[in-house]
């Protein structure tokens, strides 16, 4: 960062730390063991809208590189655009196999990354339920390098209380989002 940038408050963005997402293996067994929610088998990638060729290529290819995974078992990688205007992936993997549906996110990310597209990307998530079917997602906001738990109820209204007991059981396995208005609701997210 350069003086004019210090004395006018300016900072240049920070670079994702995408190994952060290999920590969520780890987090499910805590997650399942303390409160009971168990991996869905679905996790997404949101990144802001990017039109035009540059962007058309490596999205051939993310579909590419995952689909060329034979464990796969042809579950097809799924693109769309919310409201909003942003783009998402949803990947599907056997519930079980988390290890495999982080890496299919961390490739998304890292393909994104090296191709110049690293400041579009906004958050990945990966979605629990407990044995009453409650959804649950920790997201990942790369922006921040930190993690905080989503969990979404009817009528787009949170279940604050276990967002935090989530976030309680959480706290030394991911490095949590400190700031509660960075905890931003995904209504209507692919996968959730």
């Amino acid at each position: 960062m350069g003086f004019w940038d210090a004395l006018l408050g300016r900072s240049k963005p920070v670079r994702p730390d995408l190994d952060q997402l290999f920590a969520l293996p780890s987090a499910a067994i805590t997650l399942q063991a303390a409160i009971g929610f168990t991996p869905t088998g679905a996790g997404s990638v949101c990144f802001a809208a990017i039109e035009g060729g540059a962007f058309a290529h490596v999205r051939q290819e993310v579909r590419a590189l995952l689909a060329a995974d034979s464990a796969r078992g042809g579950a097809p990688v799924e693109f769309s655009r919310d409201t909003y205007g942003y783009s998402w992936l949803l990947s599907r993997r056997p519930p079980d196999d988390l290890p495999a549906l982080v890496s299919d996110l961390h490739a998304v990310n890292t393909s994104l990354q090296d191709s110049g597209f690293g400041p579009h990307l906004l958050c990945s998530l990966v979605t629990f339920h407990d044995a009453e079917l409650r959804p649950l997602a920790l997201v990942y906001l790369y922006k921040r390098g930190t993690f905080y738990p989503f969990a979404p109820l009817p009528g787009d209204k949170r279940d604050n209380p276990l967002e935090l007991q989530a976030r309680a059981v959480l706290k030394d396995d991911l490095r949590i989002e400190q700031d509660l208005s960075r905890w931003f609701p995904l209504w209507g997210a692919p996968g959730l």
